[in-house]
């Protein structure tokens, strides 16, 4: 391996470990981050003279915690410059710890030579629940987690969240501002907190992994970055791990990682050879990781044991169906669709009304399918959501309708924002005699 892919693949892992580090140490969550980001500048630089160091992680959060010492003692310098000329003007401060105390008391903690990142995932929950303070508000809780623990860049995470940059950049600045203005502390909550704090937390994590989810229906040699966003979905598997075992009393975290475990199984077989999207009735099932979906079957048993159900939960449900079928043909949809009227009483969004709606047509036949999308399909959240004119483009080739499918996935294609998906919507058009028609692509 290359410095550079050494650094690049320390990044996606080290990342959140390093700011965390950092951030434990100094509460700061800016400096946090410009000393993390010194860290990898740095090692960008001399990775290729000294070699990779035998483990990144330790070297990268050294250096930013060396850097995050400097700069305080800098600001320290400042401080009594300040003071100093304060004095000489015969201004009179106010009771309050002087700066340059404060200042000592962090440099204590980094300035120890005896000091190891013993705790790294200690620090990335400690990072995780402080970005989902109940105190900030619901998009900034997300927009933070995914900046802070994925070192995403603002840009990155605004195209997930499909806003301008310079709003996403404004969610940022003003949860930091929060988290200051606050005092929000820097550390995992007390027992008596965590339930208010869990569903933030766990709603934060499910966003990581879809953004790294979706990934693997992308072809990964034609798009870039494709691979950097697959590895979030296994960054999400793995703090949801560890919020599970933070939280064994709490069904709807093993719920969620049940979901992740089970969904996370399929992702070698979201694309074919060719680097086209394959459905879940066309994927090889022979593909699926059995090692991941054993473990996400008897991490739902024992959520589903407690007799507590949530959305999660009955999620990871919908989907162990699917883990159990050997073929798409042996599909108790039944049960699945019995499943989705749960889940839509307790999030009657527009994105579950339609997956029952594939459920419907499945039970009840494609005309009753077609009727359940089309009760859907005027809810405004659903304008641009490609699936919407591609689920119809199914069910109506299904009646016998080709004329009009061909029509739906022309408009799937122009809101279509993935290659994979384009590649298969581009070959059912092909299919039904439409490729030579225009399309977004």
């Amino acid at each position: 391996m290359t410095p550079s892919a050494a650094v690049e693949d320390a990044f996606r892992s080290e990342w959140g470990r390093v700011l965390g580090a950092v951030v434990r140490s100094t509460g700061d969550l800016d400096l946090a981050e410009e000393s993390a980001q010194e860290a990898f500048a740095t090692a960008l630089r001399t990775w290729g003279r000294d070699g990779v160091p035998e483990r990144p992680g330790a070297w990268l959060t050294t250096t930013a915690r060396r850097h995050a010492l400097d700069v305080l003692r800098r600001r320290r310098v400042e401080a009594d410059k300040s003071e100093a000329a304060a004095r000489r003007g015969e201004r009179v401060d106010g009771p309050g710890r002087a700066p340059d105390a404060v200042h000592d008391e962090v440099e204590r903690g980094l300035d120890d030579e005896a000091w190891t990142p013993d705790d790294p995932d200690g620090d990335l929950l400690r990072l995780l629940f402080t970005c989902c303070h109940p105190a900030l508000p619901l998009d900034g809780r997300v927009t933070l987690t995914l900046r802070s623990l994925t070192g995403m860049t603002t840009a990155q995470v605004a195209r997930a969240f499909l806003v301008p940059e310079a709003t996403m950049s404004q969610r940022l600045v003003r949860a930091k501002r929060r988290i200051r203005a606050t005092g929000i502390a820097f550390r995992v909550p007390p027992p008596a907190q965590r339930p208010e704090r869990t569903s933030s937390v766990l709603a934060v994590l499910y966003v990581l992994f879809t953004e790294g989810y979706d990934a693997w229906a992308e072809p990964a040699d034609d798009v870039e970055g494709c691979a950097e966003r697959r590895a979030l979905a296994g960054d999400a598997v793995r703090l949801a791990r560890l919020v599970a075992r933070l939280l064994p009393d709490e069904p709807e975290a093993r719920g969620l990682l049940a979901l992740l475990l089970l969904q996370h199984a399929r992702r070698g077989a979201r694309t074919g050879s060719d680097g086209v999207s394959r459905t879940l009735a066309e994927q090889d099932r022979a593909r699926w990781r059995r090692d991941e979906i054993t473990e996400g079957l008897s991490v739902l048993d024992g959520a589903l044991a407690v007799r507590r159900p949530g959305p999660y939960q009955v999620q990871a449900a919908i989907a162990a169906l699917h883990c159990r079928a050997a073929t798409a043909g042996e599909t108790d949809w039944a049960e699945v669709l019995a499943l989705y009227d749960v889940l839509f009483e307790m999030t009657p969004t527009p994105v579950v009304a339609l997956n029952r709606a594939v459920a419907v047509a499945e039970v009840h036949g494609v005309e009753a399918g077609l009727s359940a999308v089309d009760a859907v399909a005027r809810d405004p959240a659903l304008a641009s959501y490609h699936l919407l004119p591609a689920l119809r483009a199914d069910l109506l080739t299904r009646a016998g309708r080709p004329a009009d499918a061909v029509v739906e996935l022309r408009r799937a294609l122009d809101q279509v924002d993935r290659e994979g998906d384009r590649r298969l919507l581009r070959s059912r058009l092909a299919a039904l005699g439409g490729a030579s028609a225009p399309d977004a692509g």
